[in-house]
């Protein structure tokens, strides 16, 4: 998969989907989309200010074999994924998040999202995927071990895994 863009996925909903690597230009969308979320729907108390990945995801993401995608559609942001490099061919999946009128098996942008940072983790050889998500996230936790992630225990994570105060469940796939 190309690193720009991949080919929009067609939705049950106007339009399609269109997979980008993120660039500045999607800063701002990208933060009132995953604050809405956290903050609105599911009542977790955090600010920008608590993620200072946010605020400047080039460097933070997209280094080494990380990055950072965003899914856009109706001339919007309507999902992020992020992946951070770790180390020891780890990757942490991070900031996967997808607007609420966009969730769902009929519209192909939570997987279609996870298809892409998966194809780059295997294009850049890691051989585990780790994520860390909140008891919140019911459906996200569903949506992971259907996807082939196994829970385990925060102990089981390597040492340079980004914990994040909220996270309370942990998750790794092994690609290798």
């Amino acid at each position: 998969m190309s690193d720009e863009s991949i080919q929009p996925q067609t939705s049950e909903r106007a339009g399609s989907i269109n997979i980008r690597r993120f660039d500045p230009t999607h800063a701002q969308a990208v933060l009132e989309l995953i604050l809405a979320i956290q903050r609105e729907e599911f009542d977790i108390p955090v600010t920008a200010n608590d993620q200072p990945d946010l605020q400047d995801i080039p460097a933070f993401y997209q280094t080494g074999t990380g990055n950072f995608w965003v899914a856009e559609a109706e001339n919007r942001v309507v999902g992020t994924i992020g992946l951070k490099d770790i180390g020891n061919n780890g990757v942490a999946l991070r900031k996967m998040f997808v607007a609420r009128s966009w969730r769902g098996p009929s519209m192909r942008v939570s997987a279609t999202l996870l298809e892409e940072a998966l194809a780059h983790a295997r294009q850049m050889r890691i051989e585990t995927v780790y994520l860390g998500t909140t008891d919140k996230f019911a459906a996200a936790h569903r949506f992971y071990e259907k996807n082939g992630f196994l829970l385990i225990d925060r102990y089981a994570l390597p040492s340079a895994f980004p914990l994040m105060a909220v996270d309370t469940r942990f998750y790794a796939l092994r690609l290798a």
